[in-house]
């Protein structure tokens, strides 16, 4: 049995233990996380050969979310754990980013990290308690990880940062915010703002770095103790002849493509130069050593020098002449057009377009229960807005099957749904459910900044009453030793072969999202300072051009979307509105066509496409629920004449009386001689008696009251 260890560290305040040694010792090494009751255990293991026919590192991060950690047993048929939740996939692209670029150039072993929440308390987020374990689980597995890292959430609540805030100080902040990184660097930022300025996030990463620093040297420290040295990774292959034979034959080819800005030529030109390529590497004899390593090791390292030559030659165009592989500056923008309403039936629809990548984004309104349920271990139980990105295979000249959303897709809707979700207005104001779908019409990057223009063009389309318009722009970074340029509006080739795709959205005033990830070991915060500032200039250029095609929301919502109507009933009348196994409710959907939603305070929400369906709903309704009151004026029906006075239905199977002293101003002798059965009068209450009857009035009832009533 191992020796179990552990160490501790605190971290906004609470206490977070880290032990090994005790759980999941057949893994290459496993650590448990905890803070408080929330319990994170993270295995990780590696092959210890490499894996063969592949030419990129095989790191697979999944972060499993257990029901019973809540004590709660999952919902569906099976009451099993299905498919994991958009929150645990976003999770685990959280433990992925800043992990993915701290391992060689090379080394191809499998490396898998299994984080499970055992444990939550519903107060304390599982998120970046499971990429420290990560690392932690890492460091101690000898893997040539350069690592370790810490990872901290900053929100600020009245003025105030707080490390690793609780789930509700998160939702009441106006800025939460996910850093990650070494001593030295940042290599990974996720936030959800609610419109906070550039030097806002910088104090967030200051304060983040503070704690990143303390968490990286109580892994050191911990590592020195457990004896662990992390393994000197040697790239068995030498792939150096190969990548001199592909300079020497295909360099002036390599070079033209990228000095000519027209994206086609550039294709035809590299796909030209590839062929030529594989024919000197066919003529090459059999014992040479190229031809050896390419037939040995079953990796294709020809297409993965070709690929490296191309990165040499587009970031010294970018570096030293300062053009870009479209002719571009590194602050231009391309060209953008935008187009909105071209789809008849939908409820709201646009077209953002920016160079060659293109989004279509199509917004549908809905009643409240349309609302997305979510059956996770987070507090959180459902969601008004809902952002779907898709990415089809034909966006980029591919042949592939359509199928779910992806890890990406699922990381790509949520920045979108992230960035727009401060714009929207209060559910008190605007009680639709809204759903906004993205699809890549073409891709040439930056197609997730893409959907989010798009989005907000589409709900302003459709009659959303945003605060204000939001754009999005992705900046890039190509760093070579000292020399540093940061690009706006980065192309599918920047993303590629740079060093950062970096996404800032938000208006005028301040950032709604932002989304870091890193392909070199992490960037100084005087860096991501120069990358915010630029990126807001490129932004508000951006919703300039939006503001071309639509300035502001529709006056009203459209014609083909359905209608939202609210009302009040008494909490101790929601059961009677719903009747027994929901047989009451059923009858007034059946009967009015309308959805019908209630609260937990009574709030019953009618969603219509047609306003007479509404007003079948809202009376009986009314109806169920009407309870007369002293004082209320009400319009009835003489159902019945007495000697003593005539009885008035006055709806939802109430009546009360009207005495014959209580008919006319002066005296009558009958009843008849005023009222006659089925007449409609307007009448008061004047009290209910001990029995519950209901005494009225007609000559109670002002003139002013009658006019009142009928207006």
């Amino acid at each position: 049995m191992n020796e179990v260890k552990n160490f501790s560290l605190e971290i906004g305040g609470r206490t977070v233990t880290i032990e090994t040694g005790k759980y999941a010792k057949s893994a290459t090494a496993s650590v448990t996380v905890r803070c408080e009751d929330t319990v994170i255990l993270v295995a990780a293991t590696v092959s210890e050969e490499p894996r063969v026919g592949i030419d990129f590192f095989p790191l697979l991060i999944d972060y499993e979310e257990k029901m019973s950690s809540v004590g709660k047993i999952p919902g569906g048929f099976n009451r099993k754990e299905g498919k994991p939740s958009d929150k645990a996939i976003l999770i685990s692209r959280l433990i992925d980013r800043p992990i993915r670029p701290l391992f060689p150039k090379g080394y191809r072993n499998d490396v898998q990290i299994v984080a499970s929440t055992l444990s939550s308390d519903q107060e304390v987020q599982p998120d970046t308690l499971a990429v420290l374990g990560a690392s932690a689980a890492l460091s101690l597995s000898g893997a040539p990880f350069e690592g370790p890292i810490g990872a901290v959430r900053i929100s600020r609540l009245d003025g105030e940062y707080i490390v690793n805030p609780t789930y509700q100080q998160a939702n009441k902040s106006d800025l939460d915010i996910v850093i990650a990184g070494t001593e030295e660097s940042v290599i990974m930022v996720e936030a959800g703002c609610k419109f906070v300025t550039e030097d806002d996030i910088l104090q967030a990463v200051e304060v983040a770095q503070v704690e990143i620093r303390k968490q990286v040297q109580a892994q050191k420290d911990f590592m020195k103790e457990c004896g662990v040295e992390p393994l000197q990774f040697v790239n068995p292959f030498n792939t150096q002849p190969l990548a001199d034979f592909i300079k020497e034959n295909c360099y002036d080819m390599v070079f033209d493509a990228y000095h000519n800005f027209d994206r086609e030529y550039r294709q035809n030109k590299l796909k030209e130069a590839k062929e030529l390529l594989a024919q000197k590497l066919e003529e090459l004899p059999e014992d040479n050593e190229i031809k050896k390593l390419i037939e040995e090791s079953d990796i294709d390292f020809v297409a993965e020098e070709f690929k490296y030559l191309e990165k040499k030659i587009m970031r010294a165009m970018i570096i030293n002449e300062g053009v870009r592989a479209d002719g571009r500056k590194s602050t231009d923008i391309r060209p953008i057009w935008c187009e909105v309403g071209m789809l008849p039936r939908t409820h709201g629809s646009a077209v953002f377009t920016r160079g060659q990548t293109q989004v279509l984004s199509v917004a549908t309104l809905a009643g409240p229960g349309m609302a997305q349920e979510l059956d996770g271990i987070d507090p959180q139980k459902e969601k008004m807005y809902m952002h779907t990105y898709a990415f089809p295979g034909f966006s980029v000249g591919e042949v592939r099957p359509l199928r779910g959303p992806g890890r990406r897709e699922i990381g790509h809707g949520n920045l979108a749904e992230r960035a727009i979700l401060p714009a929207l207005p209060p559910h008190e104001e605007f009680g639709y459910a809204i759903r906004v779908t993205s699809d890549v019409l073409e891709s040439n990057g930056s197609t997730s900044m893409a959907s989010t223009c798009g989005s907000c063009l589409a709900l302003m389309d459709a009659g959303v009453p945003l605060k204000t318009m939001i754009g999005g722009v992705a900046m890039g970074l190509i760093k070579e030793g000292d020399d540093v340029v940061i690009l706006t509006d980065i192309q599918g080739i920047e993303d590629f072969l740079g060093d950062m795709d970096f996404k800032v959205t938000g208006n005028e005033v301040g950032i709604t999202a932002l989304q870091m990830d890193m392909k070199i070991k992490g960037i100084s915060t005087e860096t991501l300072r120069r990358a915010l500032m630029q990126a807001k200039d490129g932004r508000l250029f951006i919703m300039n051009k939006m503001r071309e095609t639509i300035s502001e929301p529709r006056a009203d919502v459209s014609e083909f979307a359905p209608r939202i109507y609210t009302m009040k009933v008494n909490t101790d009348e929601i059961g009677t509105v719903i009747g027994p196994g929901g047989k009451t409710i059923r009858g007034i959907i059946d009967a009015s066509g309308a959805t019908i939603d209630i609260n937990d305070n009574g709030e019953v929400t009618i969603t219509s496409n047609d306003k007479e369906g509404a007003d079948i709903a809202i009376k009986m309704i009314k109806d169920l629920t009407f309870k007369p009151e002293p004082g209320m004026v009400i319009k009835g029906r003489v159902i019945k004449i007495l000697p003593i006075g005539a009885i008035v239905e006055l709806g939802g199977g109430k009546d009360g009386m009207v005495h014959i002293s209580q008919i006319a101003d002066h005296r009558i002798n009958t009843v008849d001689e005023v009222l006659s059965h089925g007449q409609e009068v307007i009448v008061k209450v004047i009290k209910i008696d001990e029995k519950g009857r209901t005494n009225l009035t007609m000559k109670g009832v002002s003139e002013e009251e009658k006019q009142q009533f009928l207006q």
